[in-house]
This record gives C-alpha cells, sequence and structure tokens, in this order.
C-alpha cells in the first residue's frame, strides 16, 4: 500500500526533516511511526497525504506514483486518503453532522448519500445521536471522534493519523486506538504517528522509529 524508496524532504531553509528513508506497508496493515519530537513523523503523514512532495526518492501509495501525480491530480488522491489530526481541525460553527458531510459534499454526493453514510460513519466511532451538536459542546475524545468519522466517510483505503490522542488521557487514548484497530480489521490499512510507547507498545502492532529523520528499527521492514 505504502513504500517509500530513500525518500528524502529538505526545506528552503536547508533544514532535513527526513532523510533517505526506505520502507514499506502492506495491504490491510496497521503500523504505528514513533520517534522524539521534531524526528520527522509528521513530515512522513504530508508526503504520503500530498501535503507537501518530496525532495529526493520515491513514495508509491497503493500503485501511484506520487512523484508523477499532478498536482490537478492531487484532490482527486486524497479522496481515497483518510487524514485525522491531532488539533482536529474541525468547524466550530458548523453541526457534527455538517463537519462528517463536508468531504462528501465535496465530491458532490448526492444529499440522499450524503445522509447515509455520515450516520454511518457517526454510528461507527459512537456519536450517532449527537449529529446535530455543536462541537464546541463535545468532549476532546468526542471531537476527536468526530474527525475519525469525518476522516473514514469516503470509505478511504488508506488512514493516517498524525498523534490523535495526544491530548486525551490514558482511557480514552486506549479507546480511540481501539477505533483505529476495529477500521485495520475491515481492510483499511492505517499508519499512525504517536509519541505514546506506552500504549502502542502494548498493540500488537508493527513499529517504526524516527531518529532525526532517519528509520531506526531497520529490521521491522516488510515487503
Amino acid at each position: 500500500m505504502i513504500q517509500f524508496d530513500d525518500v528524502s524532504k529538505r526545506y528552503p531553509n536547508g533544514h532535513e526533516a527526513i532523510s533517505r528513508v526506505s520502507f514499506r506497508l502492506g495491504v490491510g496493515e496497521m503500523c504505528f511511526l514513533t520517534g522524539h519530537s521534531g524526528a520527522g513523523k509528521s513530515t512522513m503523514l504530508r508526503l504520503i497525504a500530498l501535503i507537501e512532495r518530496s525532495s529526493r526518492g520515491q513514495i508509491i501509495v497503493d500503485g501511484q506514483n506520487l512523484g508523477r501525480l499532478r498536482k490537478h491530480r492531487i484532490p482527486y488522491y486524497r479522496r481515497r486518503v483518510g487524514m485525522i489530526f491531532q488539533n482536529h481541525r474541525l468547524l466550530f460553527d458548523r453541526t457534527v453532522f455538517d463537519n462528517v458531510a463536508l468531504p462528501l459534499v465535496i465530491a458532490g454526493h448526492r444529499h440522499h448519500e450524503i445522509g447515509r453514510r455520515v450516520r454511518a460513519a457517526l454510528d461507527k466511532v459512537g456519536l450517532l445521536d449527537k449529529e446535530r451538536l455543536y462541537p464546541i459542546t463535545l468532549s476532546g475524545g468526542e471531537q476527536q471522534r468526530v474527525g475519525i468519522a469525518r476522516a473514514v466517510v469516503n470509505k478511504p483505503r488508506l488512514l493516517l493519523a498524525d498523534e490523535p490522542t495526544g491530548n486525551l488521557d490514558p482511557e480514552l487514548s486506549r479507546e480511540i486506538m481501539e477505533l483505529f484497530s476495529t477500521f485495520n480489521q475491515v481492510g483499511v490499512t492505517v499508519l499512525i504517528a504517536s509519541h505514546d510507547l506506552g500504549l502502542i507498545s502494548r498493540m500488537d502492532y508493527r513499529i517504526l522509529t524516527l531518529r532525526d529523520g532517519r528509520l531506526e528499527n531497520q529490521e521491522a521492514w516488510v515487503s
């Protein structure tokens, strides 16, 4: 599903966020990406989501060489990738329903289809009874679940999460990680950047470790 071959990302100021990274993540696999603050975790996810482009090397996602993807095709590519952020990035002047519906509205789905998919996504994250509420009235854990519902409403083959439990207490963090496991069990490929080693070490998934932009545990690679 994801293949990095000798990938580096250097910014105009000369800072190299990741350096010669190579790894493979199989279809239907769930994996954690960890490392110290500034190690390059967020950069790797942004490269996969095509929020940024690499400076060298090759990135292939679901058979698509991202380096060859033209700018006007990027929005269509992103519809196949669900992205979850630590700070939720919700629209606080819109209801929970409207927040989750946004990707479907942008994609031009019919009203009936939007309603069906949004309610199915909210049901999966346990928030079906809160669709008419505004995010400001929800707890931090509930807001994160809204972000997850929005990420999966398009039924993506790949789910990326950047520190999804960074602001949550241990119990809520465990619940959110179990939710990702549920999506993985139905075939979604999941890559999660997290610094919570205590939590992810208790889960039976592969862990990739970044240090100063380089992958440390190369023995964990799979093809």
